[in-house]
């Protein structure tokens, strides 16, 4: 597929995808957004990619969706509009394979969303996060969602509400971020994570993703019941006797995802 909001590659068994707006800081509209949601299910569909990175063009990751696009629209078109926008919240998480955001410069609004949907995040130092829509008059909704998931009800009603920026030392300590890195570690740093998830095996990161997803919804003694019977289930793939008995032979596993 042809991409021109997102760049799109593939190296050793790691996907990525560059927003590549850089002219409008990575703002969303329409295209942007389609593409973005587009590229993640290629990555997910294809089986050379065990891992996703997405990461900026420019100076900045995203700030947001494009204030051009809030006007001349009908309560109607508004809904598929911000639906299309949040699109990528659904697609991340019903994705099986870990997807990591990698963080510079401003992260703001639906493009930290986009940072709080992925499954890992790694920042650079002098990078902010912020759900700053409520600034003009906005409210982000849409990534108060995995926000939330993340830091609880009382920080997002904080950061949603008063649209404060925090840095990327606040947000690795609230639980946003994974990796805080200088500026110009950022994509050794992010490589090596999606190195070390790539040479693990398919089968077991696909169990682990969708469990621990699973689980969020429902209540304690039920998700331990789910995840202990995926858990059985996974036991007795060719990957998981594979990965014990290399590991008992003192030697590299062959995954065969199944």
């Amino acid at each position: 597929m042809s991409y021109t909001n997102v760049l799109v590659e593939k190296k050793d068994r790691i996907g990525f995808i560059t927003l590549n707006r850089p002219q409008e800081m990575n703002t969303f509209n329409i295209p942007f957004a389609r593409e973005l949601n587009d590229a993640l299910w290629e990555m997910e569909n294809d089986p050379e990619v065990r891992v996703v990175v997405i990461n900026a063009a420019g100076k900045h990751f995203s700030t947001g969706i494009s204030l051009a696009e809030f006007k001349g629209k009908s309560h109607k078109e508004y809904r598929e509009f911000i639906r299309l926008m949040d699109e990528h919240n659904h697609t991340i998480a019903k994705m099986k394979k870990p997807v990591i955001a990698s963080v510079k410069g401003l992260c703001l609004a639906n493009g930290a969303g986009l940072s709080f949907a992925c499954d890992l995040t790694v920042a650079t130092e002098d990078s902010k996060f912020g759900t700053t829509a409520i600034n003009v008059g906005l409210i982000c909704l849409g990534p108060a969602v995995p926000l939330a998931r993340c830091v609880g009800r009382k920080k997002t009603l904080e950061m949603v509400l008063t649209g404060k920026m925090i840095t990327a030392a606040e947000a690795e300590r609230l639980g946003l971020v994974n990796r805080v890195v200088p500026k110009e570690q950022l994509e050794e740093a992010t490589l090596e994570l999606a190195t070390q998830l790539a040479a693990k095996s398919p089968l077991a990161l696909q169990v682990g993703k969708t469990g621990i997803y699973a689980m969020q919804d429902v209540p304690y003694n039920q998700a331990l019941d789910h995840l202990s019977l995926l858990f059985a289930s996974h036991c007795s793939t060719e990957d998981a006797e594979e990965g014990v008995r290399a590991f008992l032979e003192k030697r590299e596993p062959v995954w065969r995802e199944r």
